[in-house]
């Protein structure tokens, strides 16, 4: 007996193609897959749906949409990225009256009992909604400081490629997509997540970390810059609070505020940060040992460096050394 999850893919005007193609196509193999996967029981019944009658892609291509008036209540609804890429023209896209009647839809089939799930700036029309407050999230890594000023009631966790619980998820920056997808087909079945997977030639990547331009985000705050700057001089070092705040001309609490707004972190996680940006650099462009690399960046040992490395990027030595 097959039974067949249904899945709601809500696409607003200006959709990011990408995106749109990239979820529908995922779950498509899966299903063509499932069989050889042992599972033929698990079927995602996939609908394309809109709020208006009309949609096109950001490329301009026509979308064919079933309203999403017509359409009963789905066990899943999935927003994919708007084709608005920068804070002004997001925050524009996010006004649009089928941006705000989208978001009357997700709260009425989130009230129903639908699990809700989006990626990259599709986070922020489910943000919108309130339906993510006091929740754990994760969107696009260069917009992290909008969505955290904005939506000041979500614990964002930017590193993490997918955050997901019983009635959301989330997934980051643009091919995230395809981490969404196989995240709701893991809940399923891991099994035949994994022979997706494998089809697409996707490895596991929890983590948007190694791909984060820090200075991307920086650059937006001046006083974030300096500090940057002055700890990039001193990585090998220990660091002092009290001597980054007098080296950028600041307090200590200013220059902690700053950065929980910016970059959402406190001075010392992004110090931490720094110098696992350099222990990565290190390791894919010098042949230093790892111990001689972890002294370098301010550790005792290659063993804590490890560890590190594990626990913020999810990668290992090896793995780093052979990309």
């Amino acid at each position: 007996m097959i039974l067949a999850m249904r899945i709601h893919v809500l696409a607003l005007d200006d959709v990011f193609d990408t995106g749109l193609a990239t979820v529908v196509d995922t779950l498509n193999i899966a299903n063509m897959l499932a069989e050889s996967a042992g599972t033929p029981a698990v079927h995602f019944e996939i609908t394309v749906a809109g709020v208006r009658r009309r949609v096109h892609t950001s490329q301009g291509l026509s979308v064919p949409v079933v309203s999403a008036a017509q359409l009963p209540c789905p066990d899943i609804v999935l927003i994919p990225a708007l084709g608005a890429k920068l804070p002004a023209t997001l925050q524009a896209a996010l006004e649009r009256r089928d941006v705000v009647d989208a978001g009357e839809v997700l709260r009425q089939w989130a009230g129903d009992g639908a699990l809700v799930g989006a990626a990259c700036t599709g986070t922020f029309v489910l943000a919108d909604t309130s339906l993510l407050d006091g929740q754990s999230a994760t969107t696009s890594w260069w917009l992290a400081p909008l969505f955290r000023e904005r939506y000041r009631s979500i614990l964002l966790e930017e590193s993490r490629m997918v955050v997901g619980s019983s009635r959301f998820v989330t997934a980051g920056a643009a091919l995230a997509h395809i981490d969404l997808a196989l995240w709701l087909v893991k809940r399923s079945s891991p099994t035949l997540a994994g022979l997706t997977a494998r089809y697409l030639l996707i490895d596991p990547r929890p983590s948007q970390g190694i791909f984060i331009i820090p200075e991307h985000l920086i650059h937006t705050d001046p006083l974030v810059e300096r500090f940057e700057q002055w700890a990039r001089l001193h990585l090998s070092e220990g660091f002092s609070l009290e001597a980054a705040a007098r080296a950028t001309g600041t307090s200590a609490r200013t220059l902690a505020r700053r950065l929980k707004i910016v970059l959402g972190k406190t001075p010392l996680s992004y110090f931490q940060d720094l110098r696992v940006e350099r222990a990565v650099h290190l390791l894919r462009t010098s042949g230093d040992s790892i111990d001689l690399i972890a002294s370098q960046v301010g550790y005792e040992s290659g063993v804590t460096l490890r560890m590190l490395l594990r626990r913020r990027i999810g990668r290992s030595v090896s793995e780093l050394r052979n990309r």
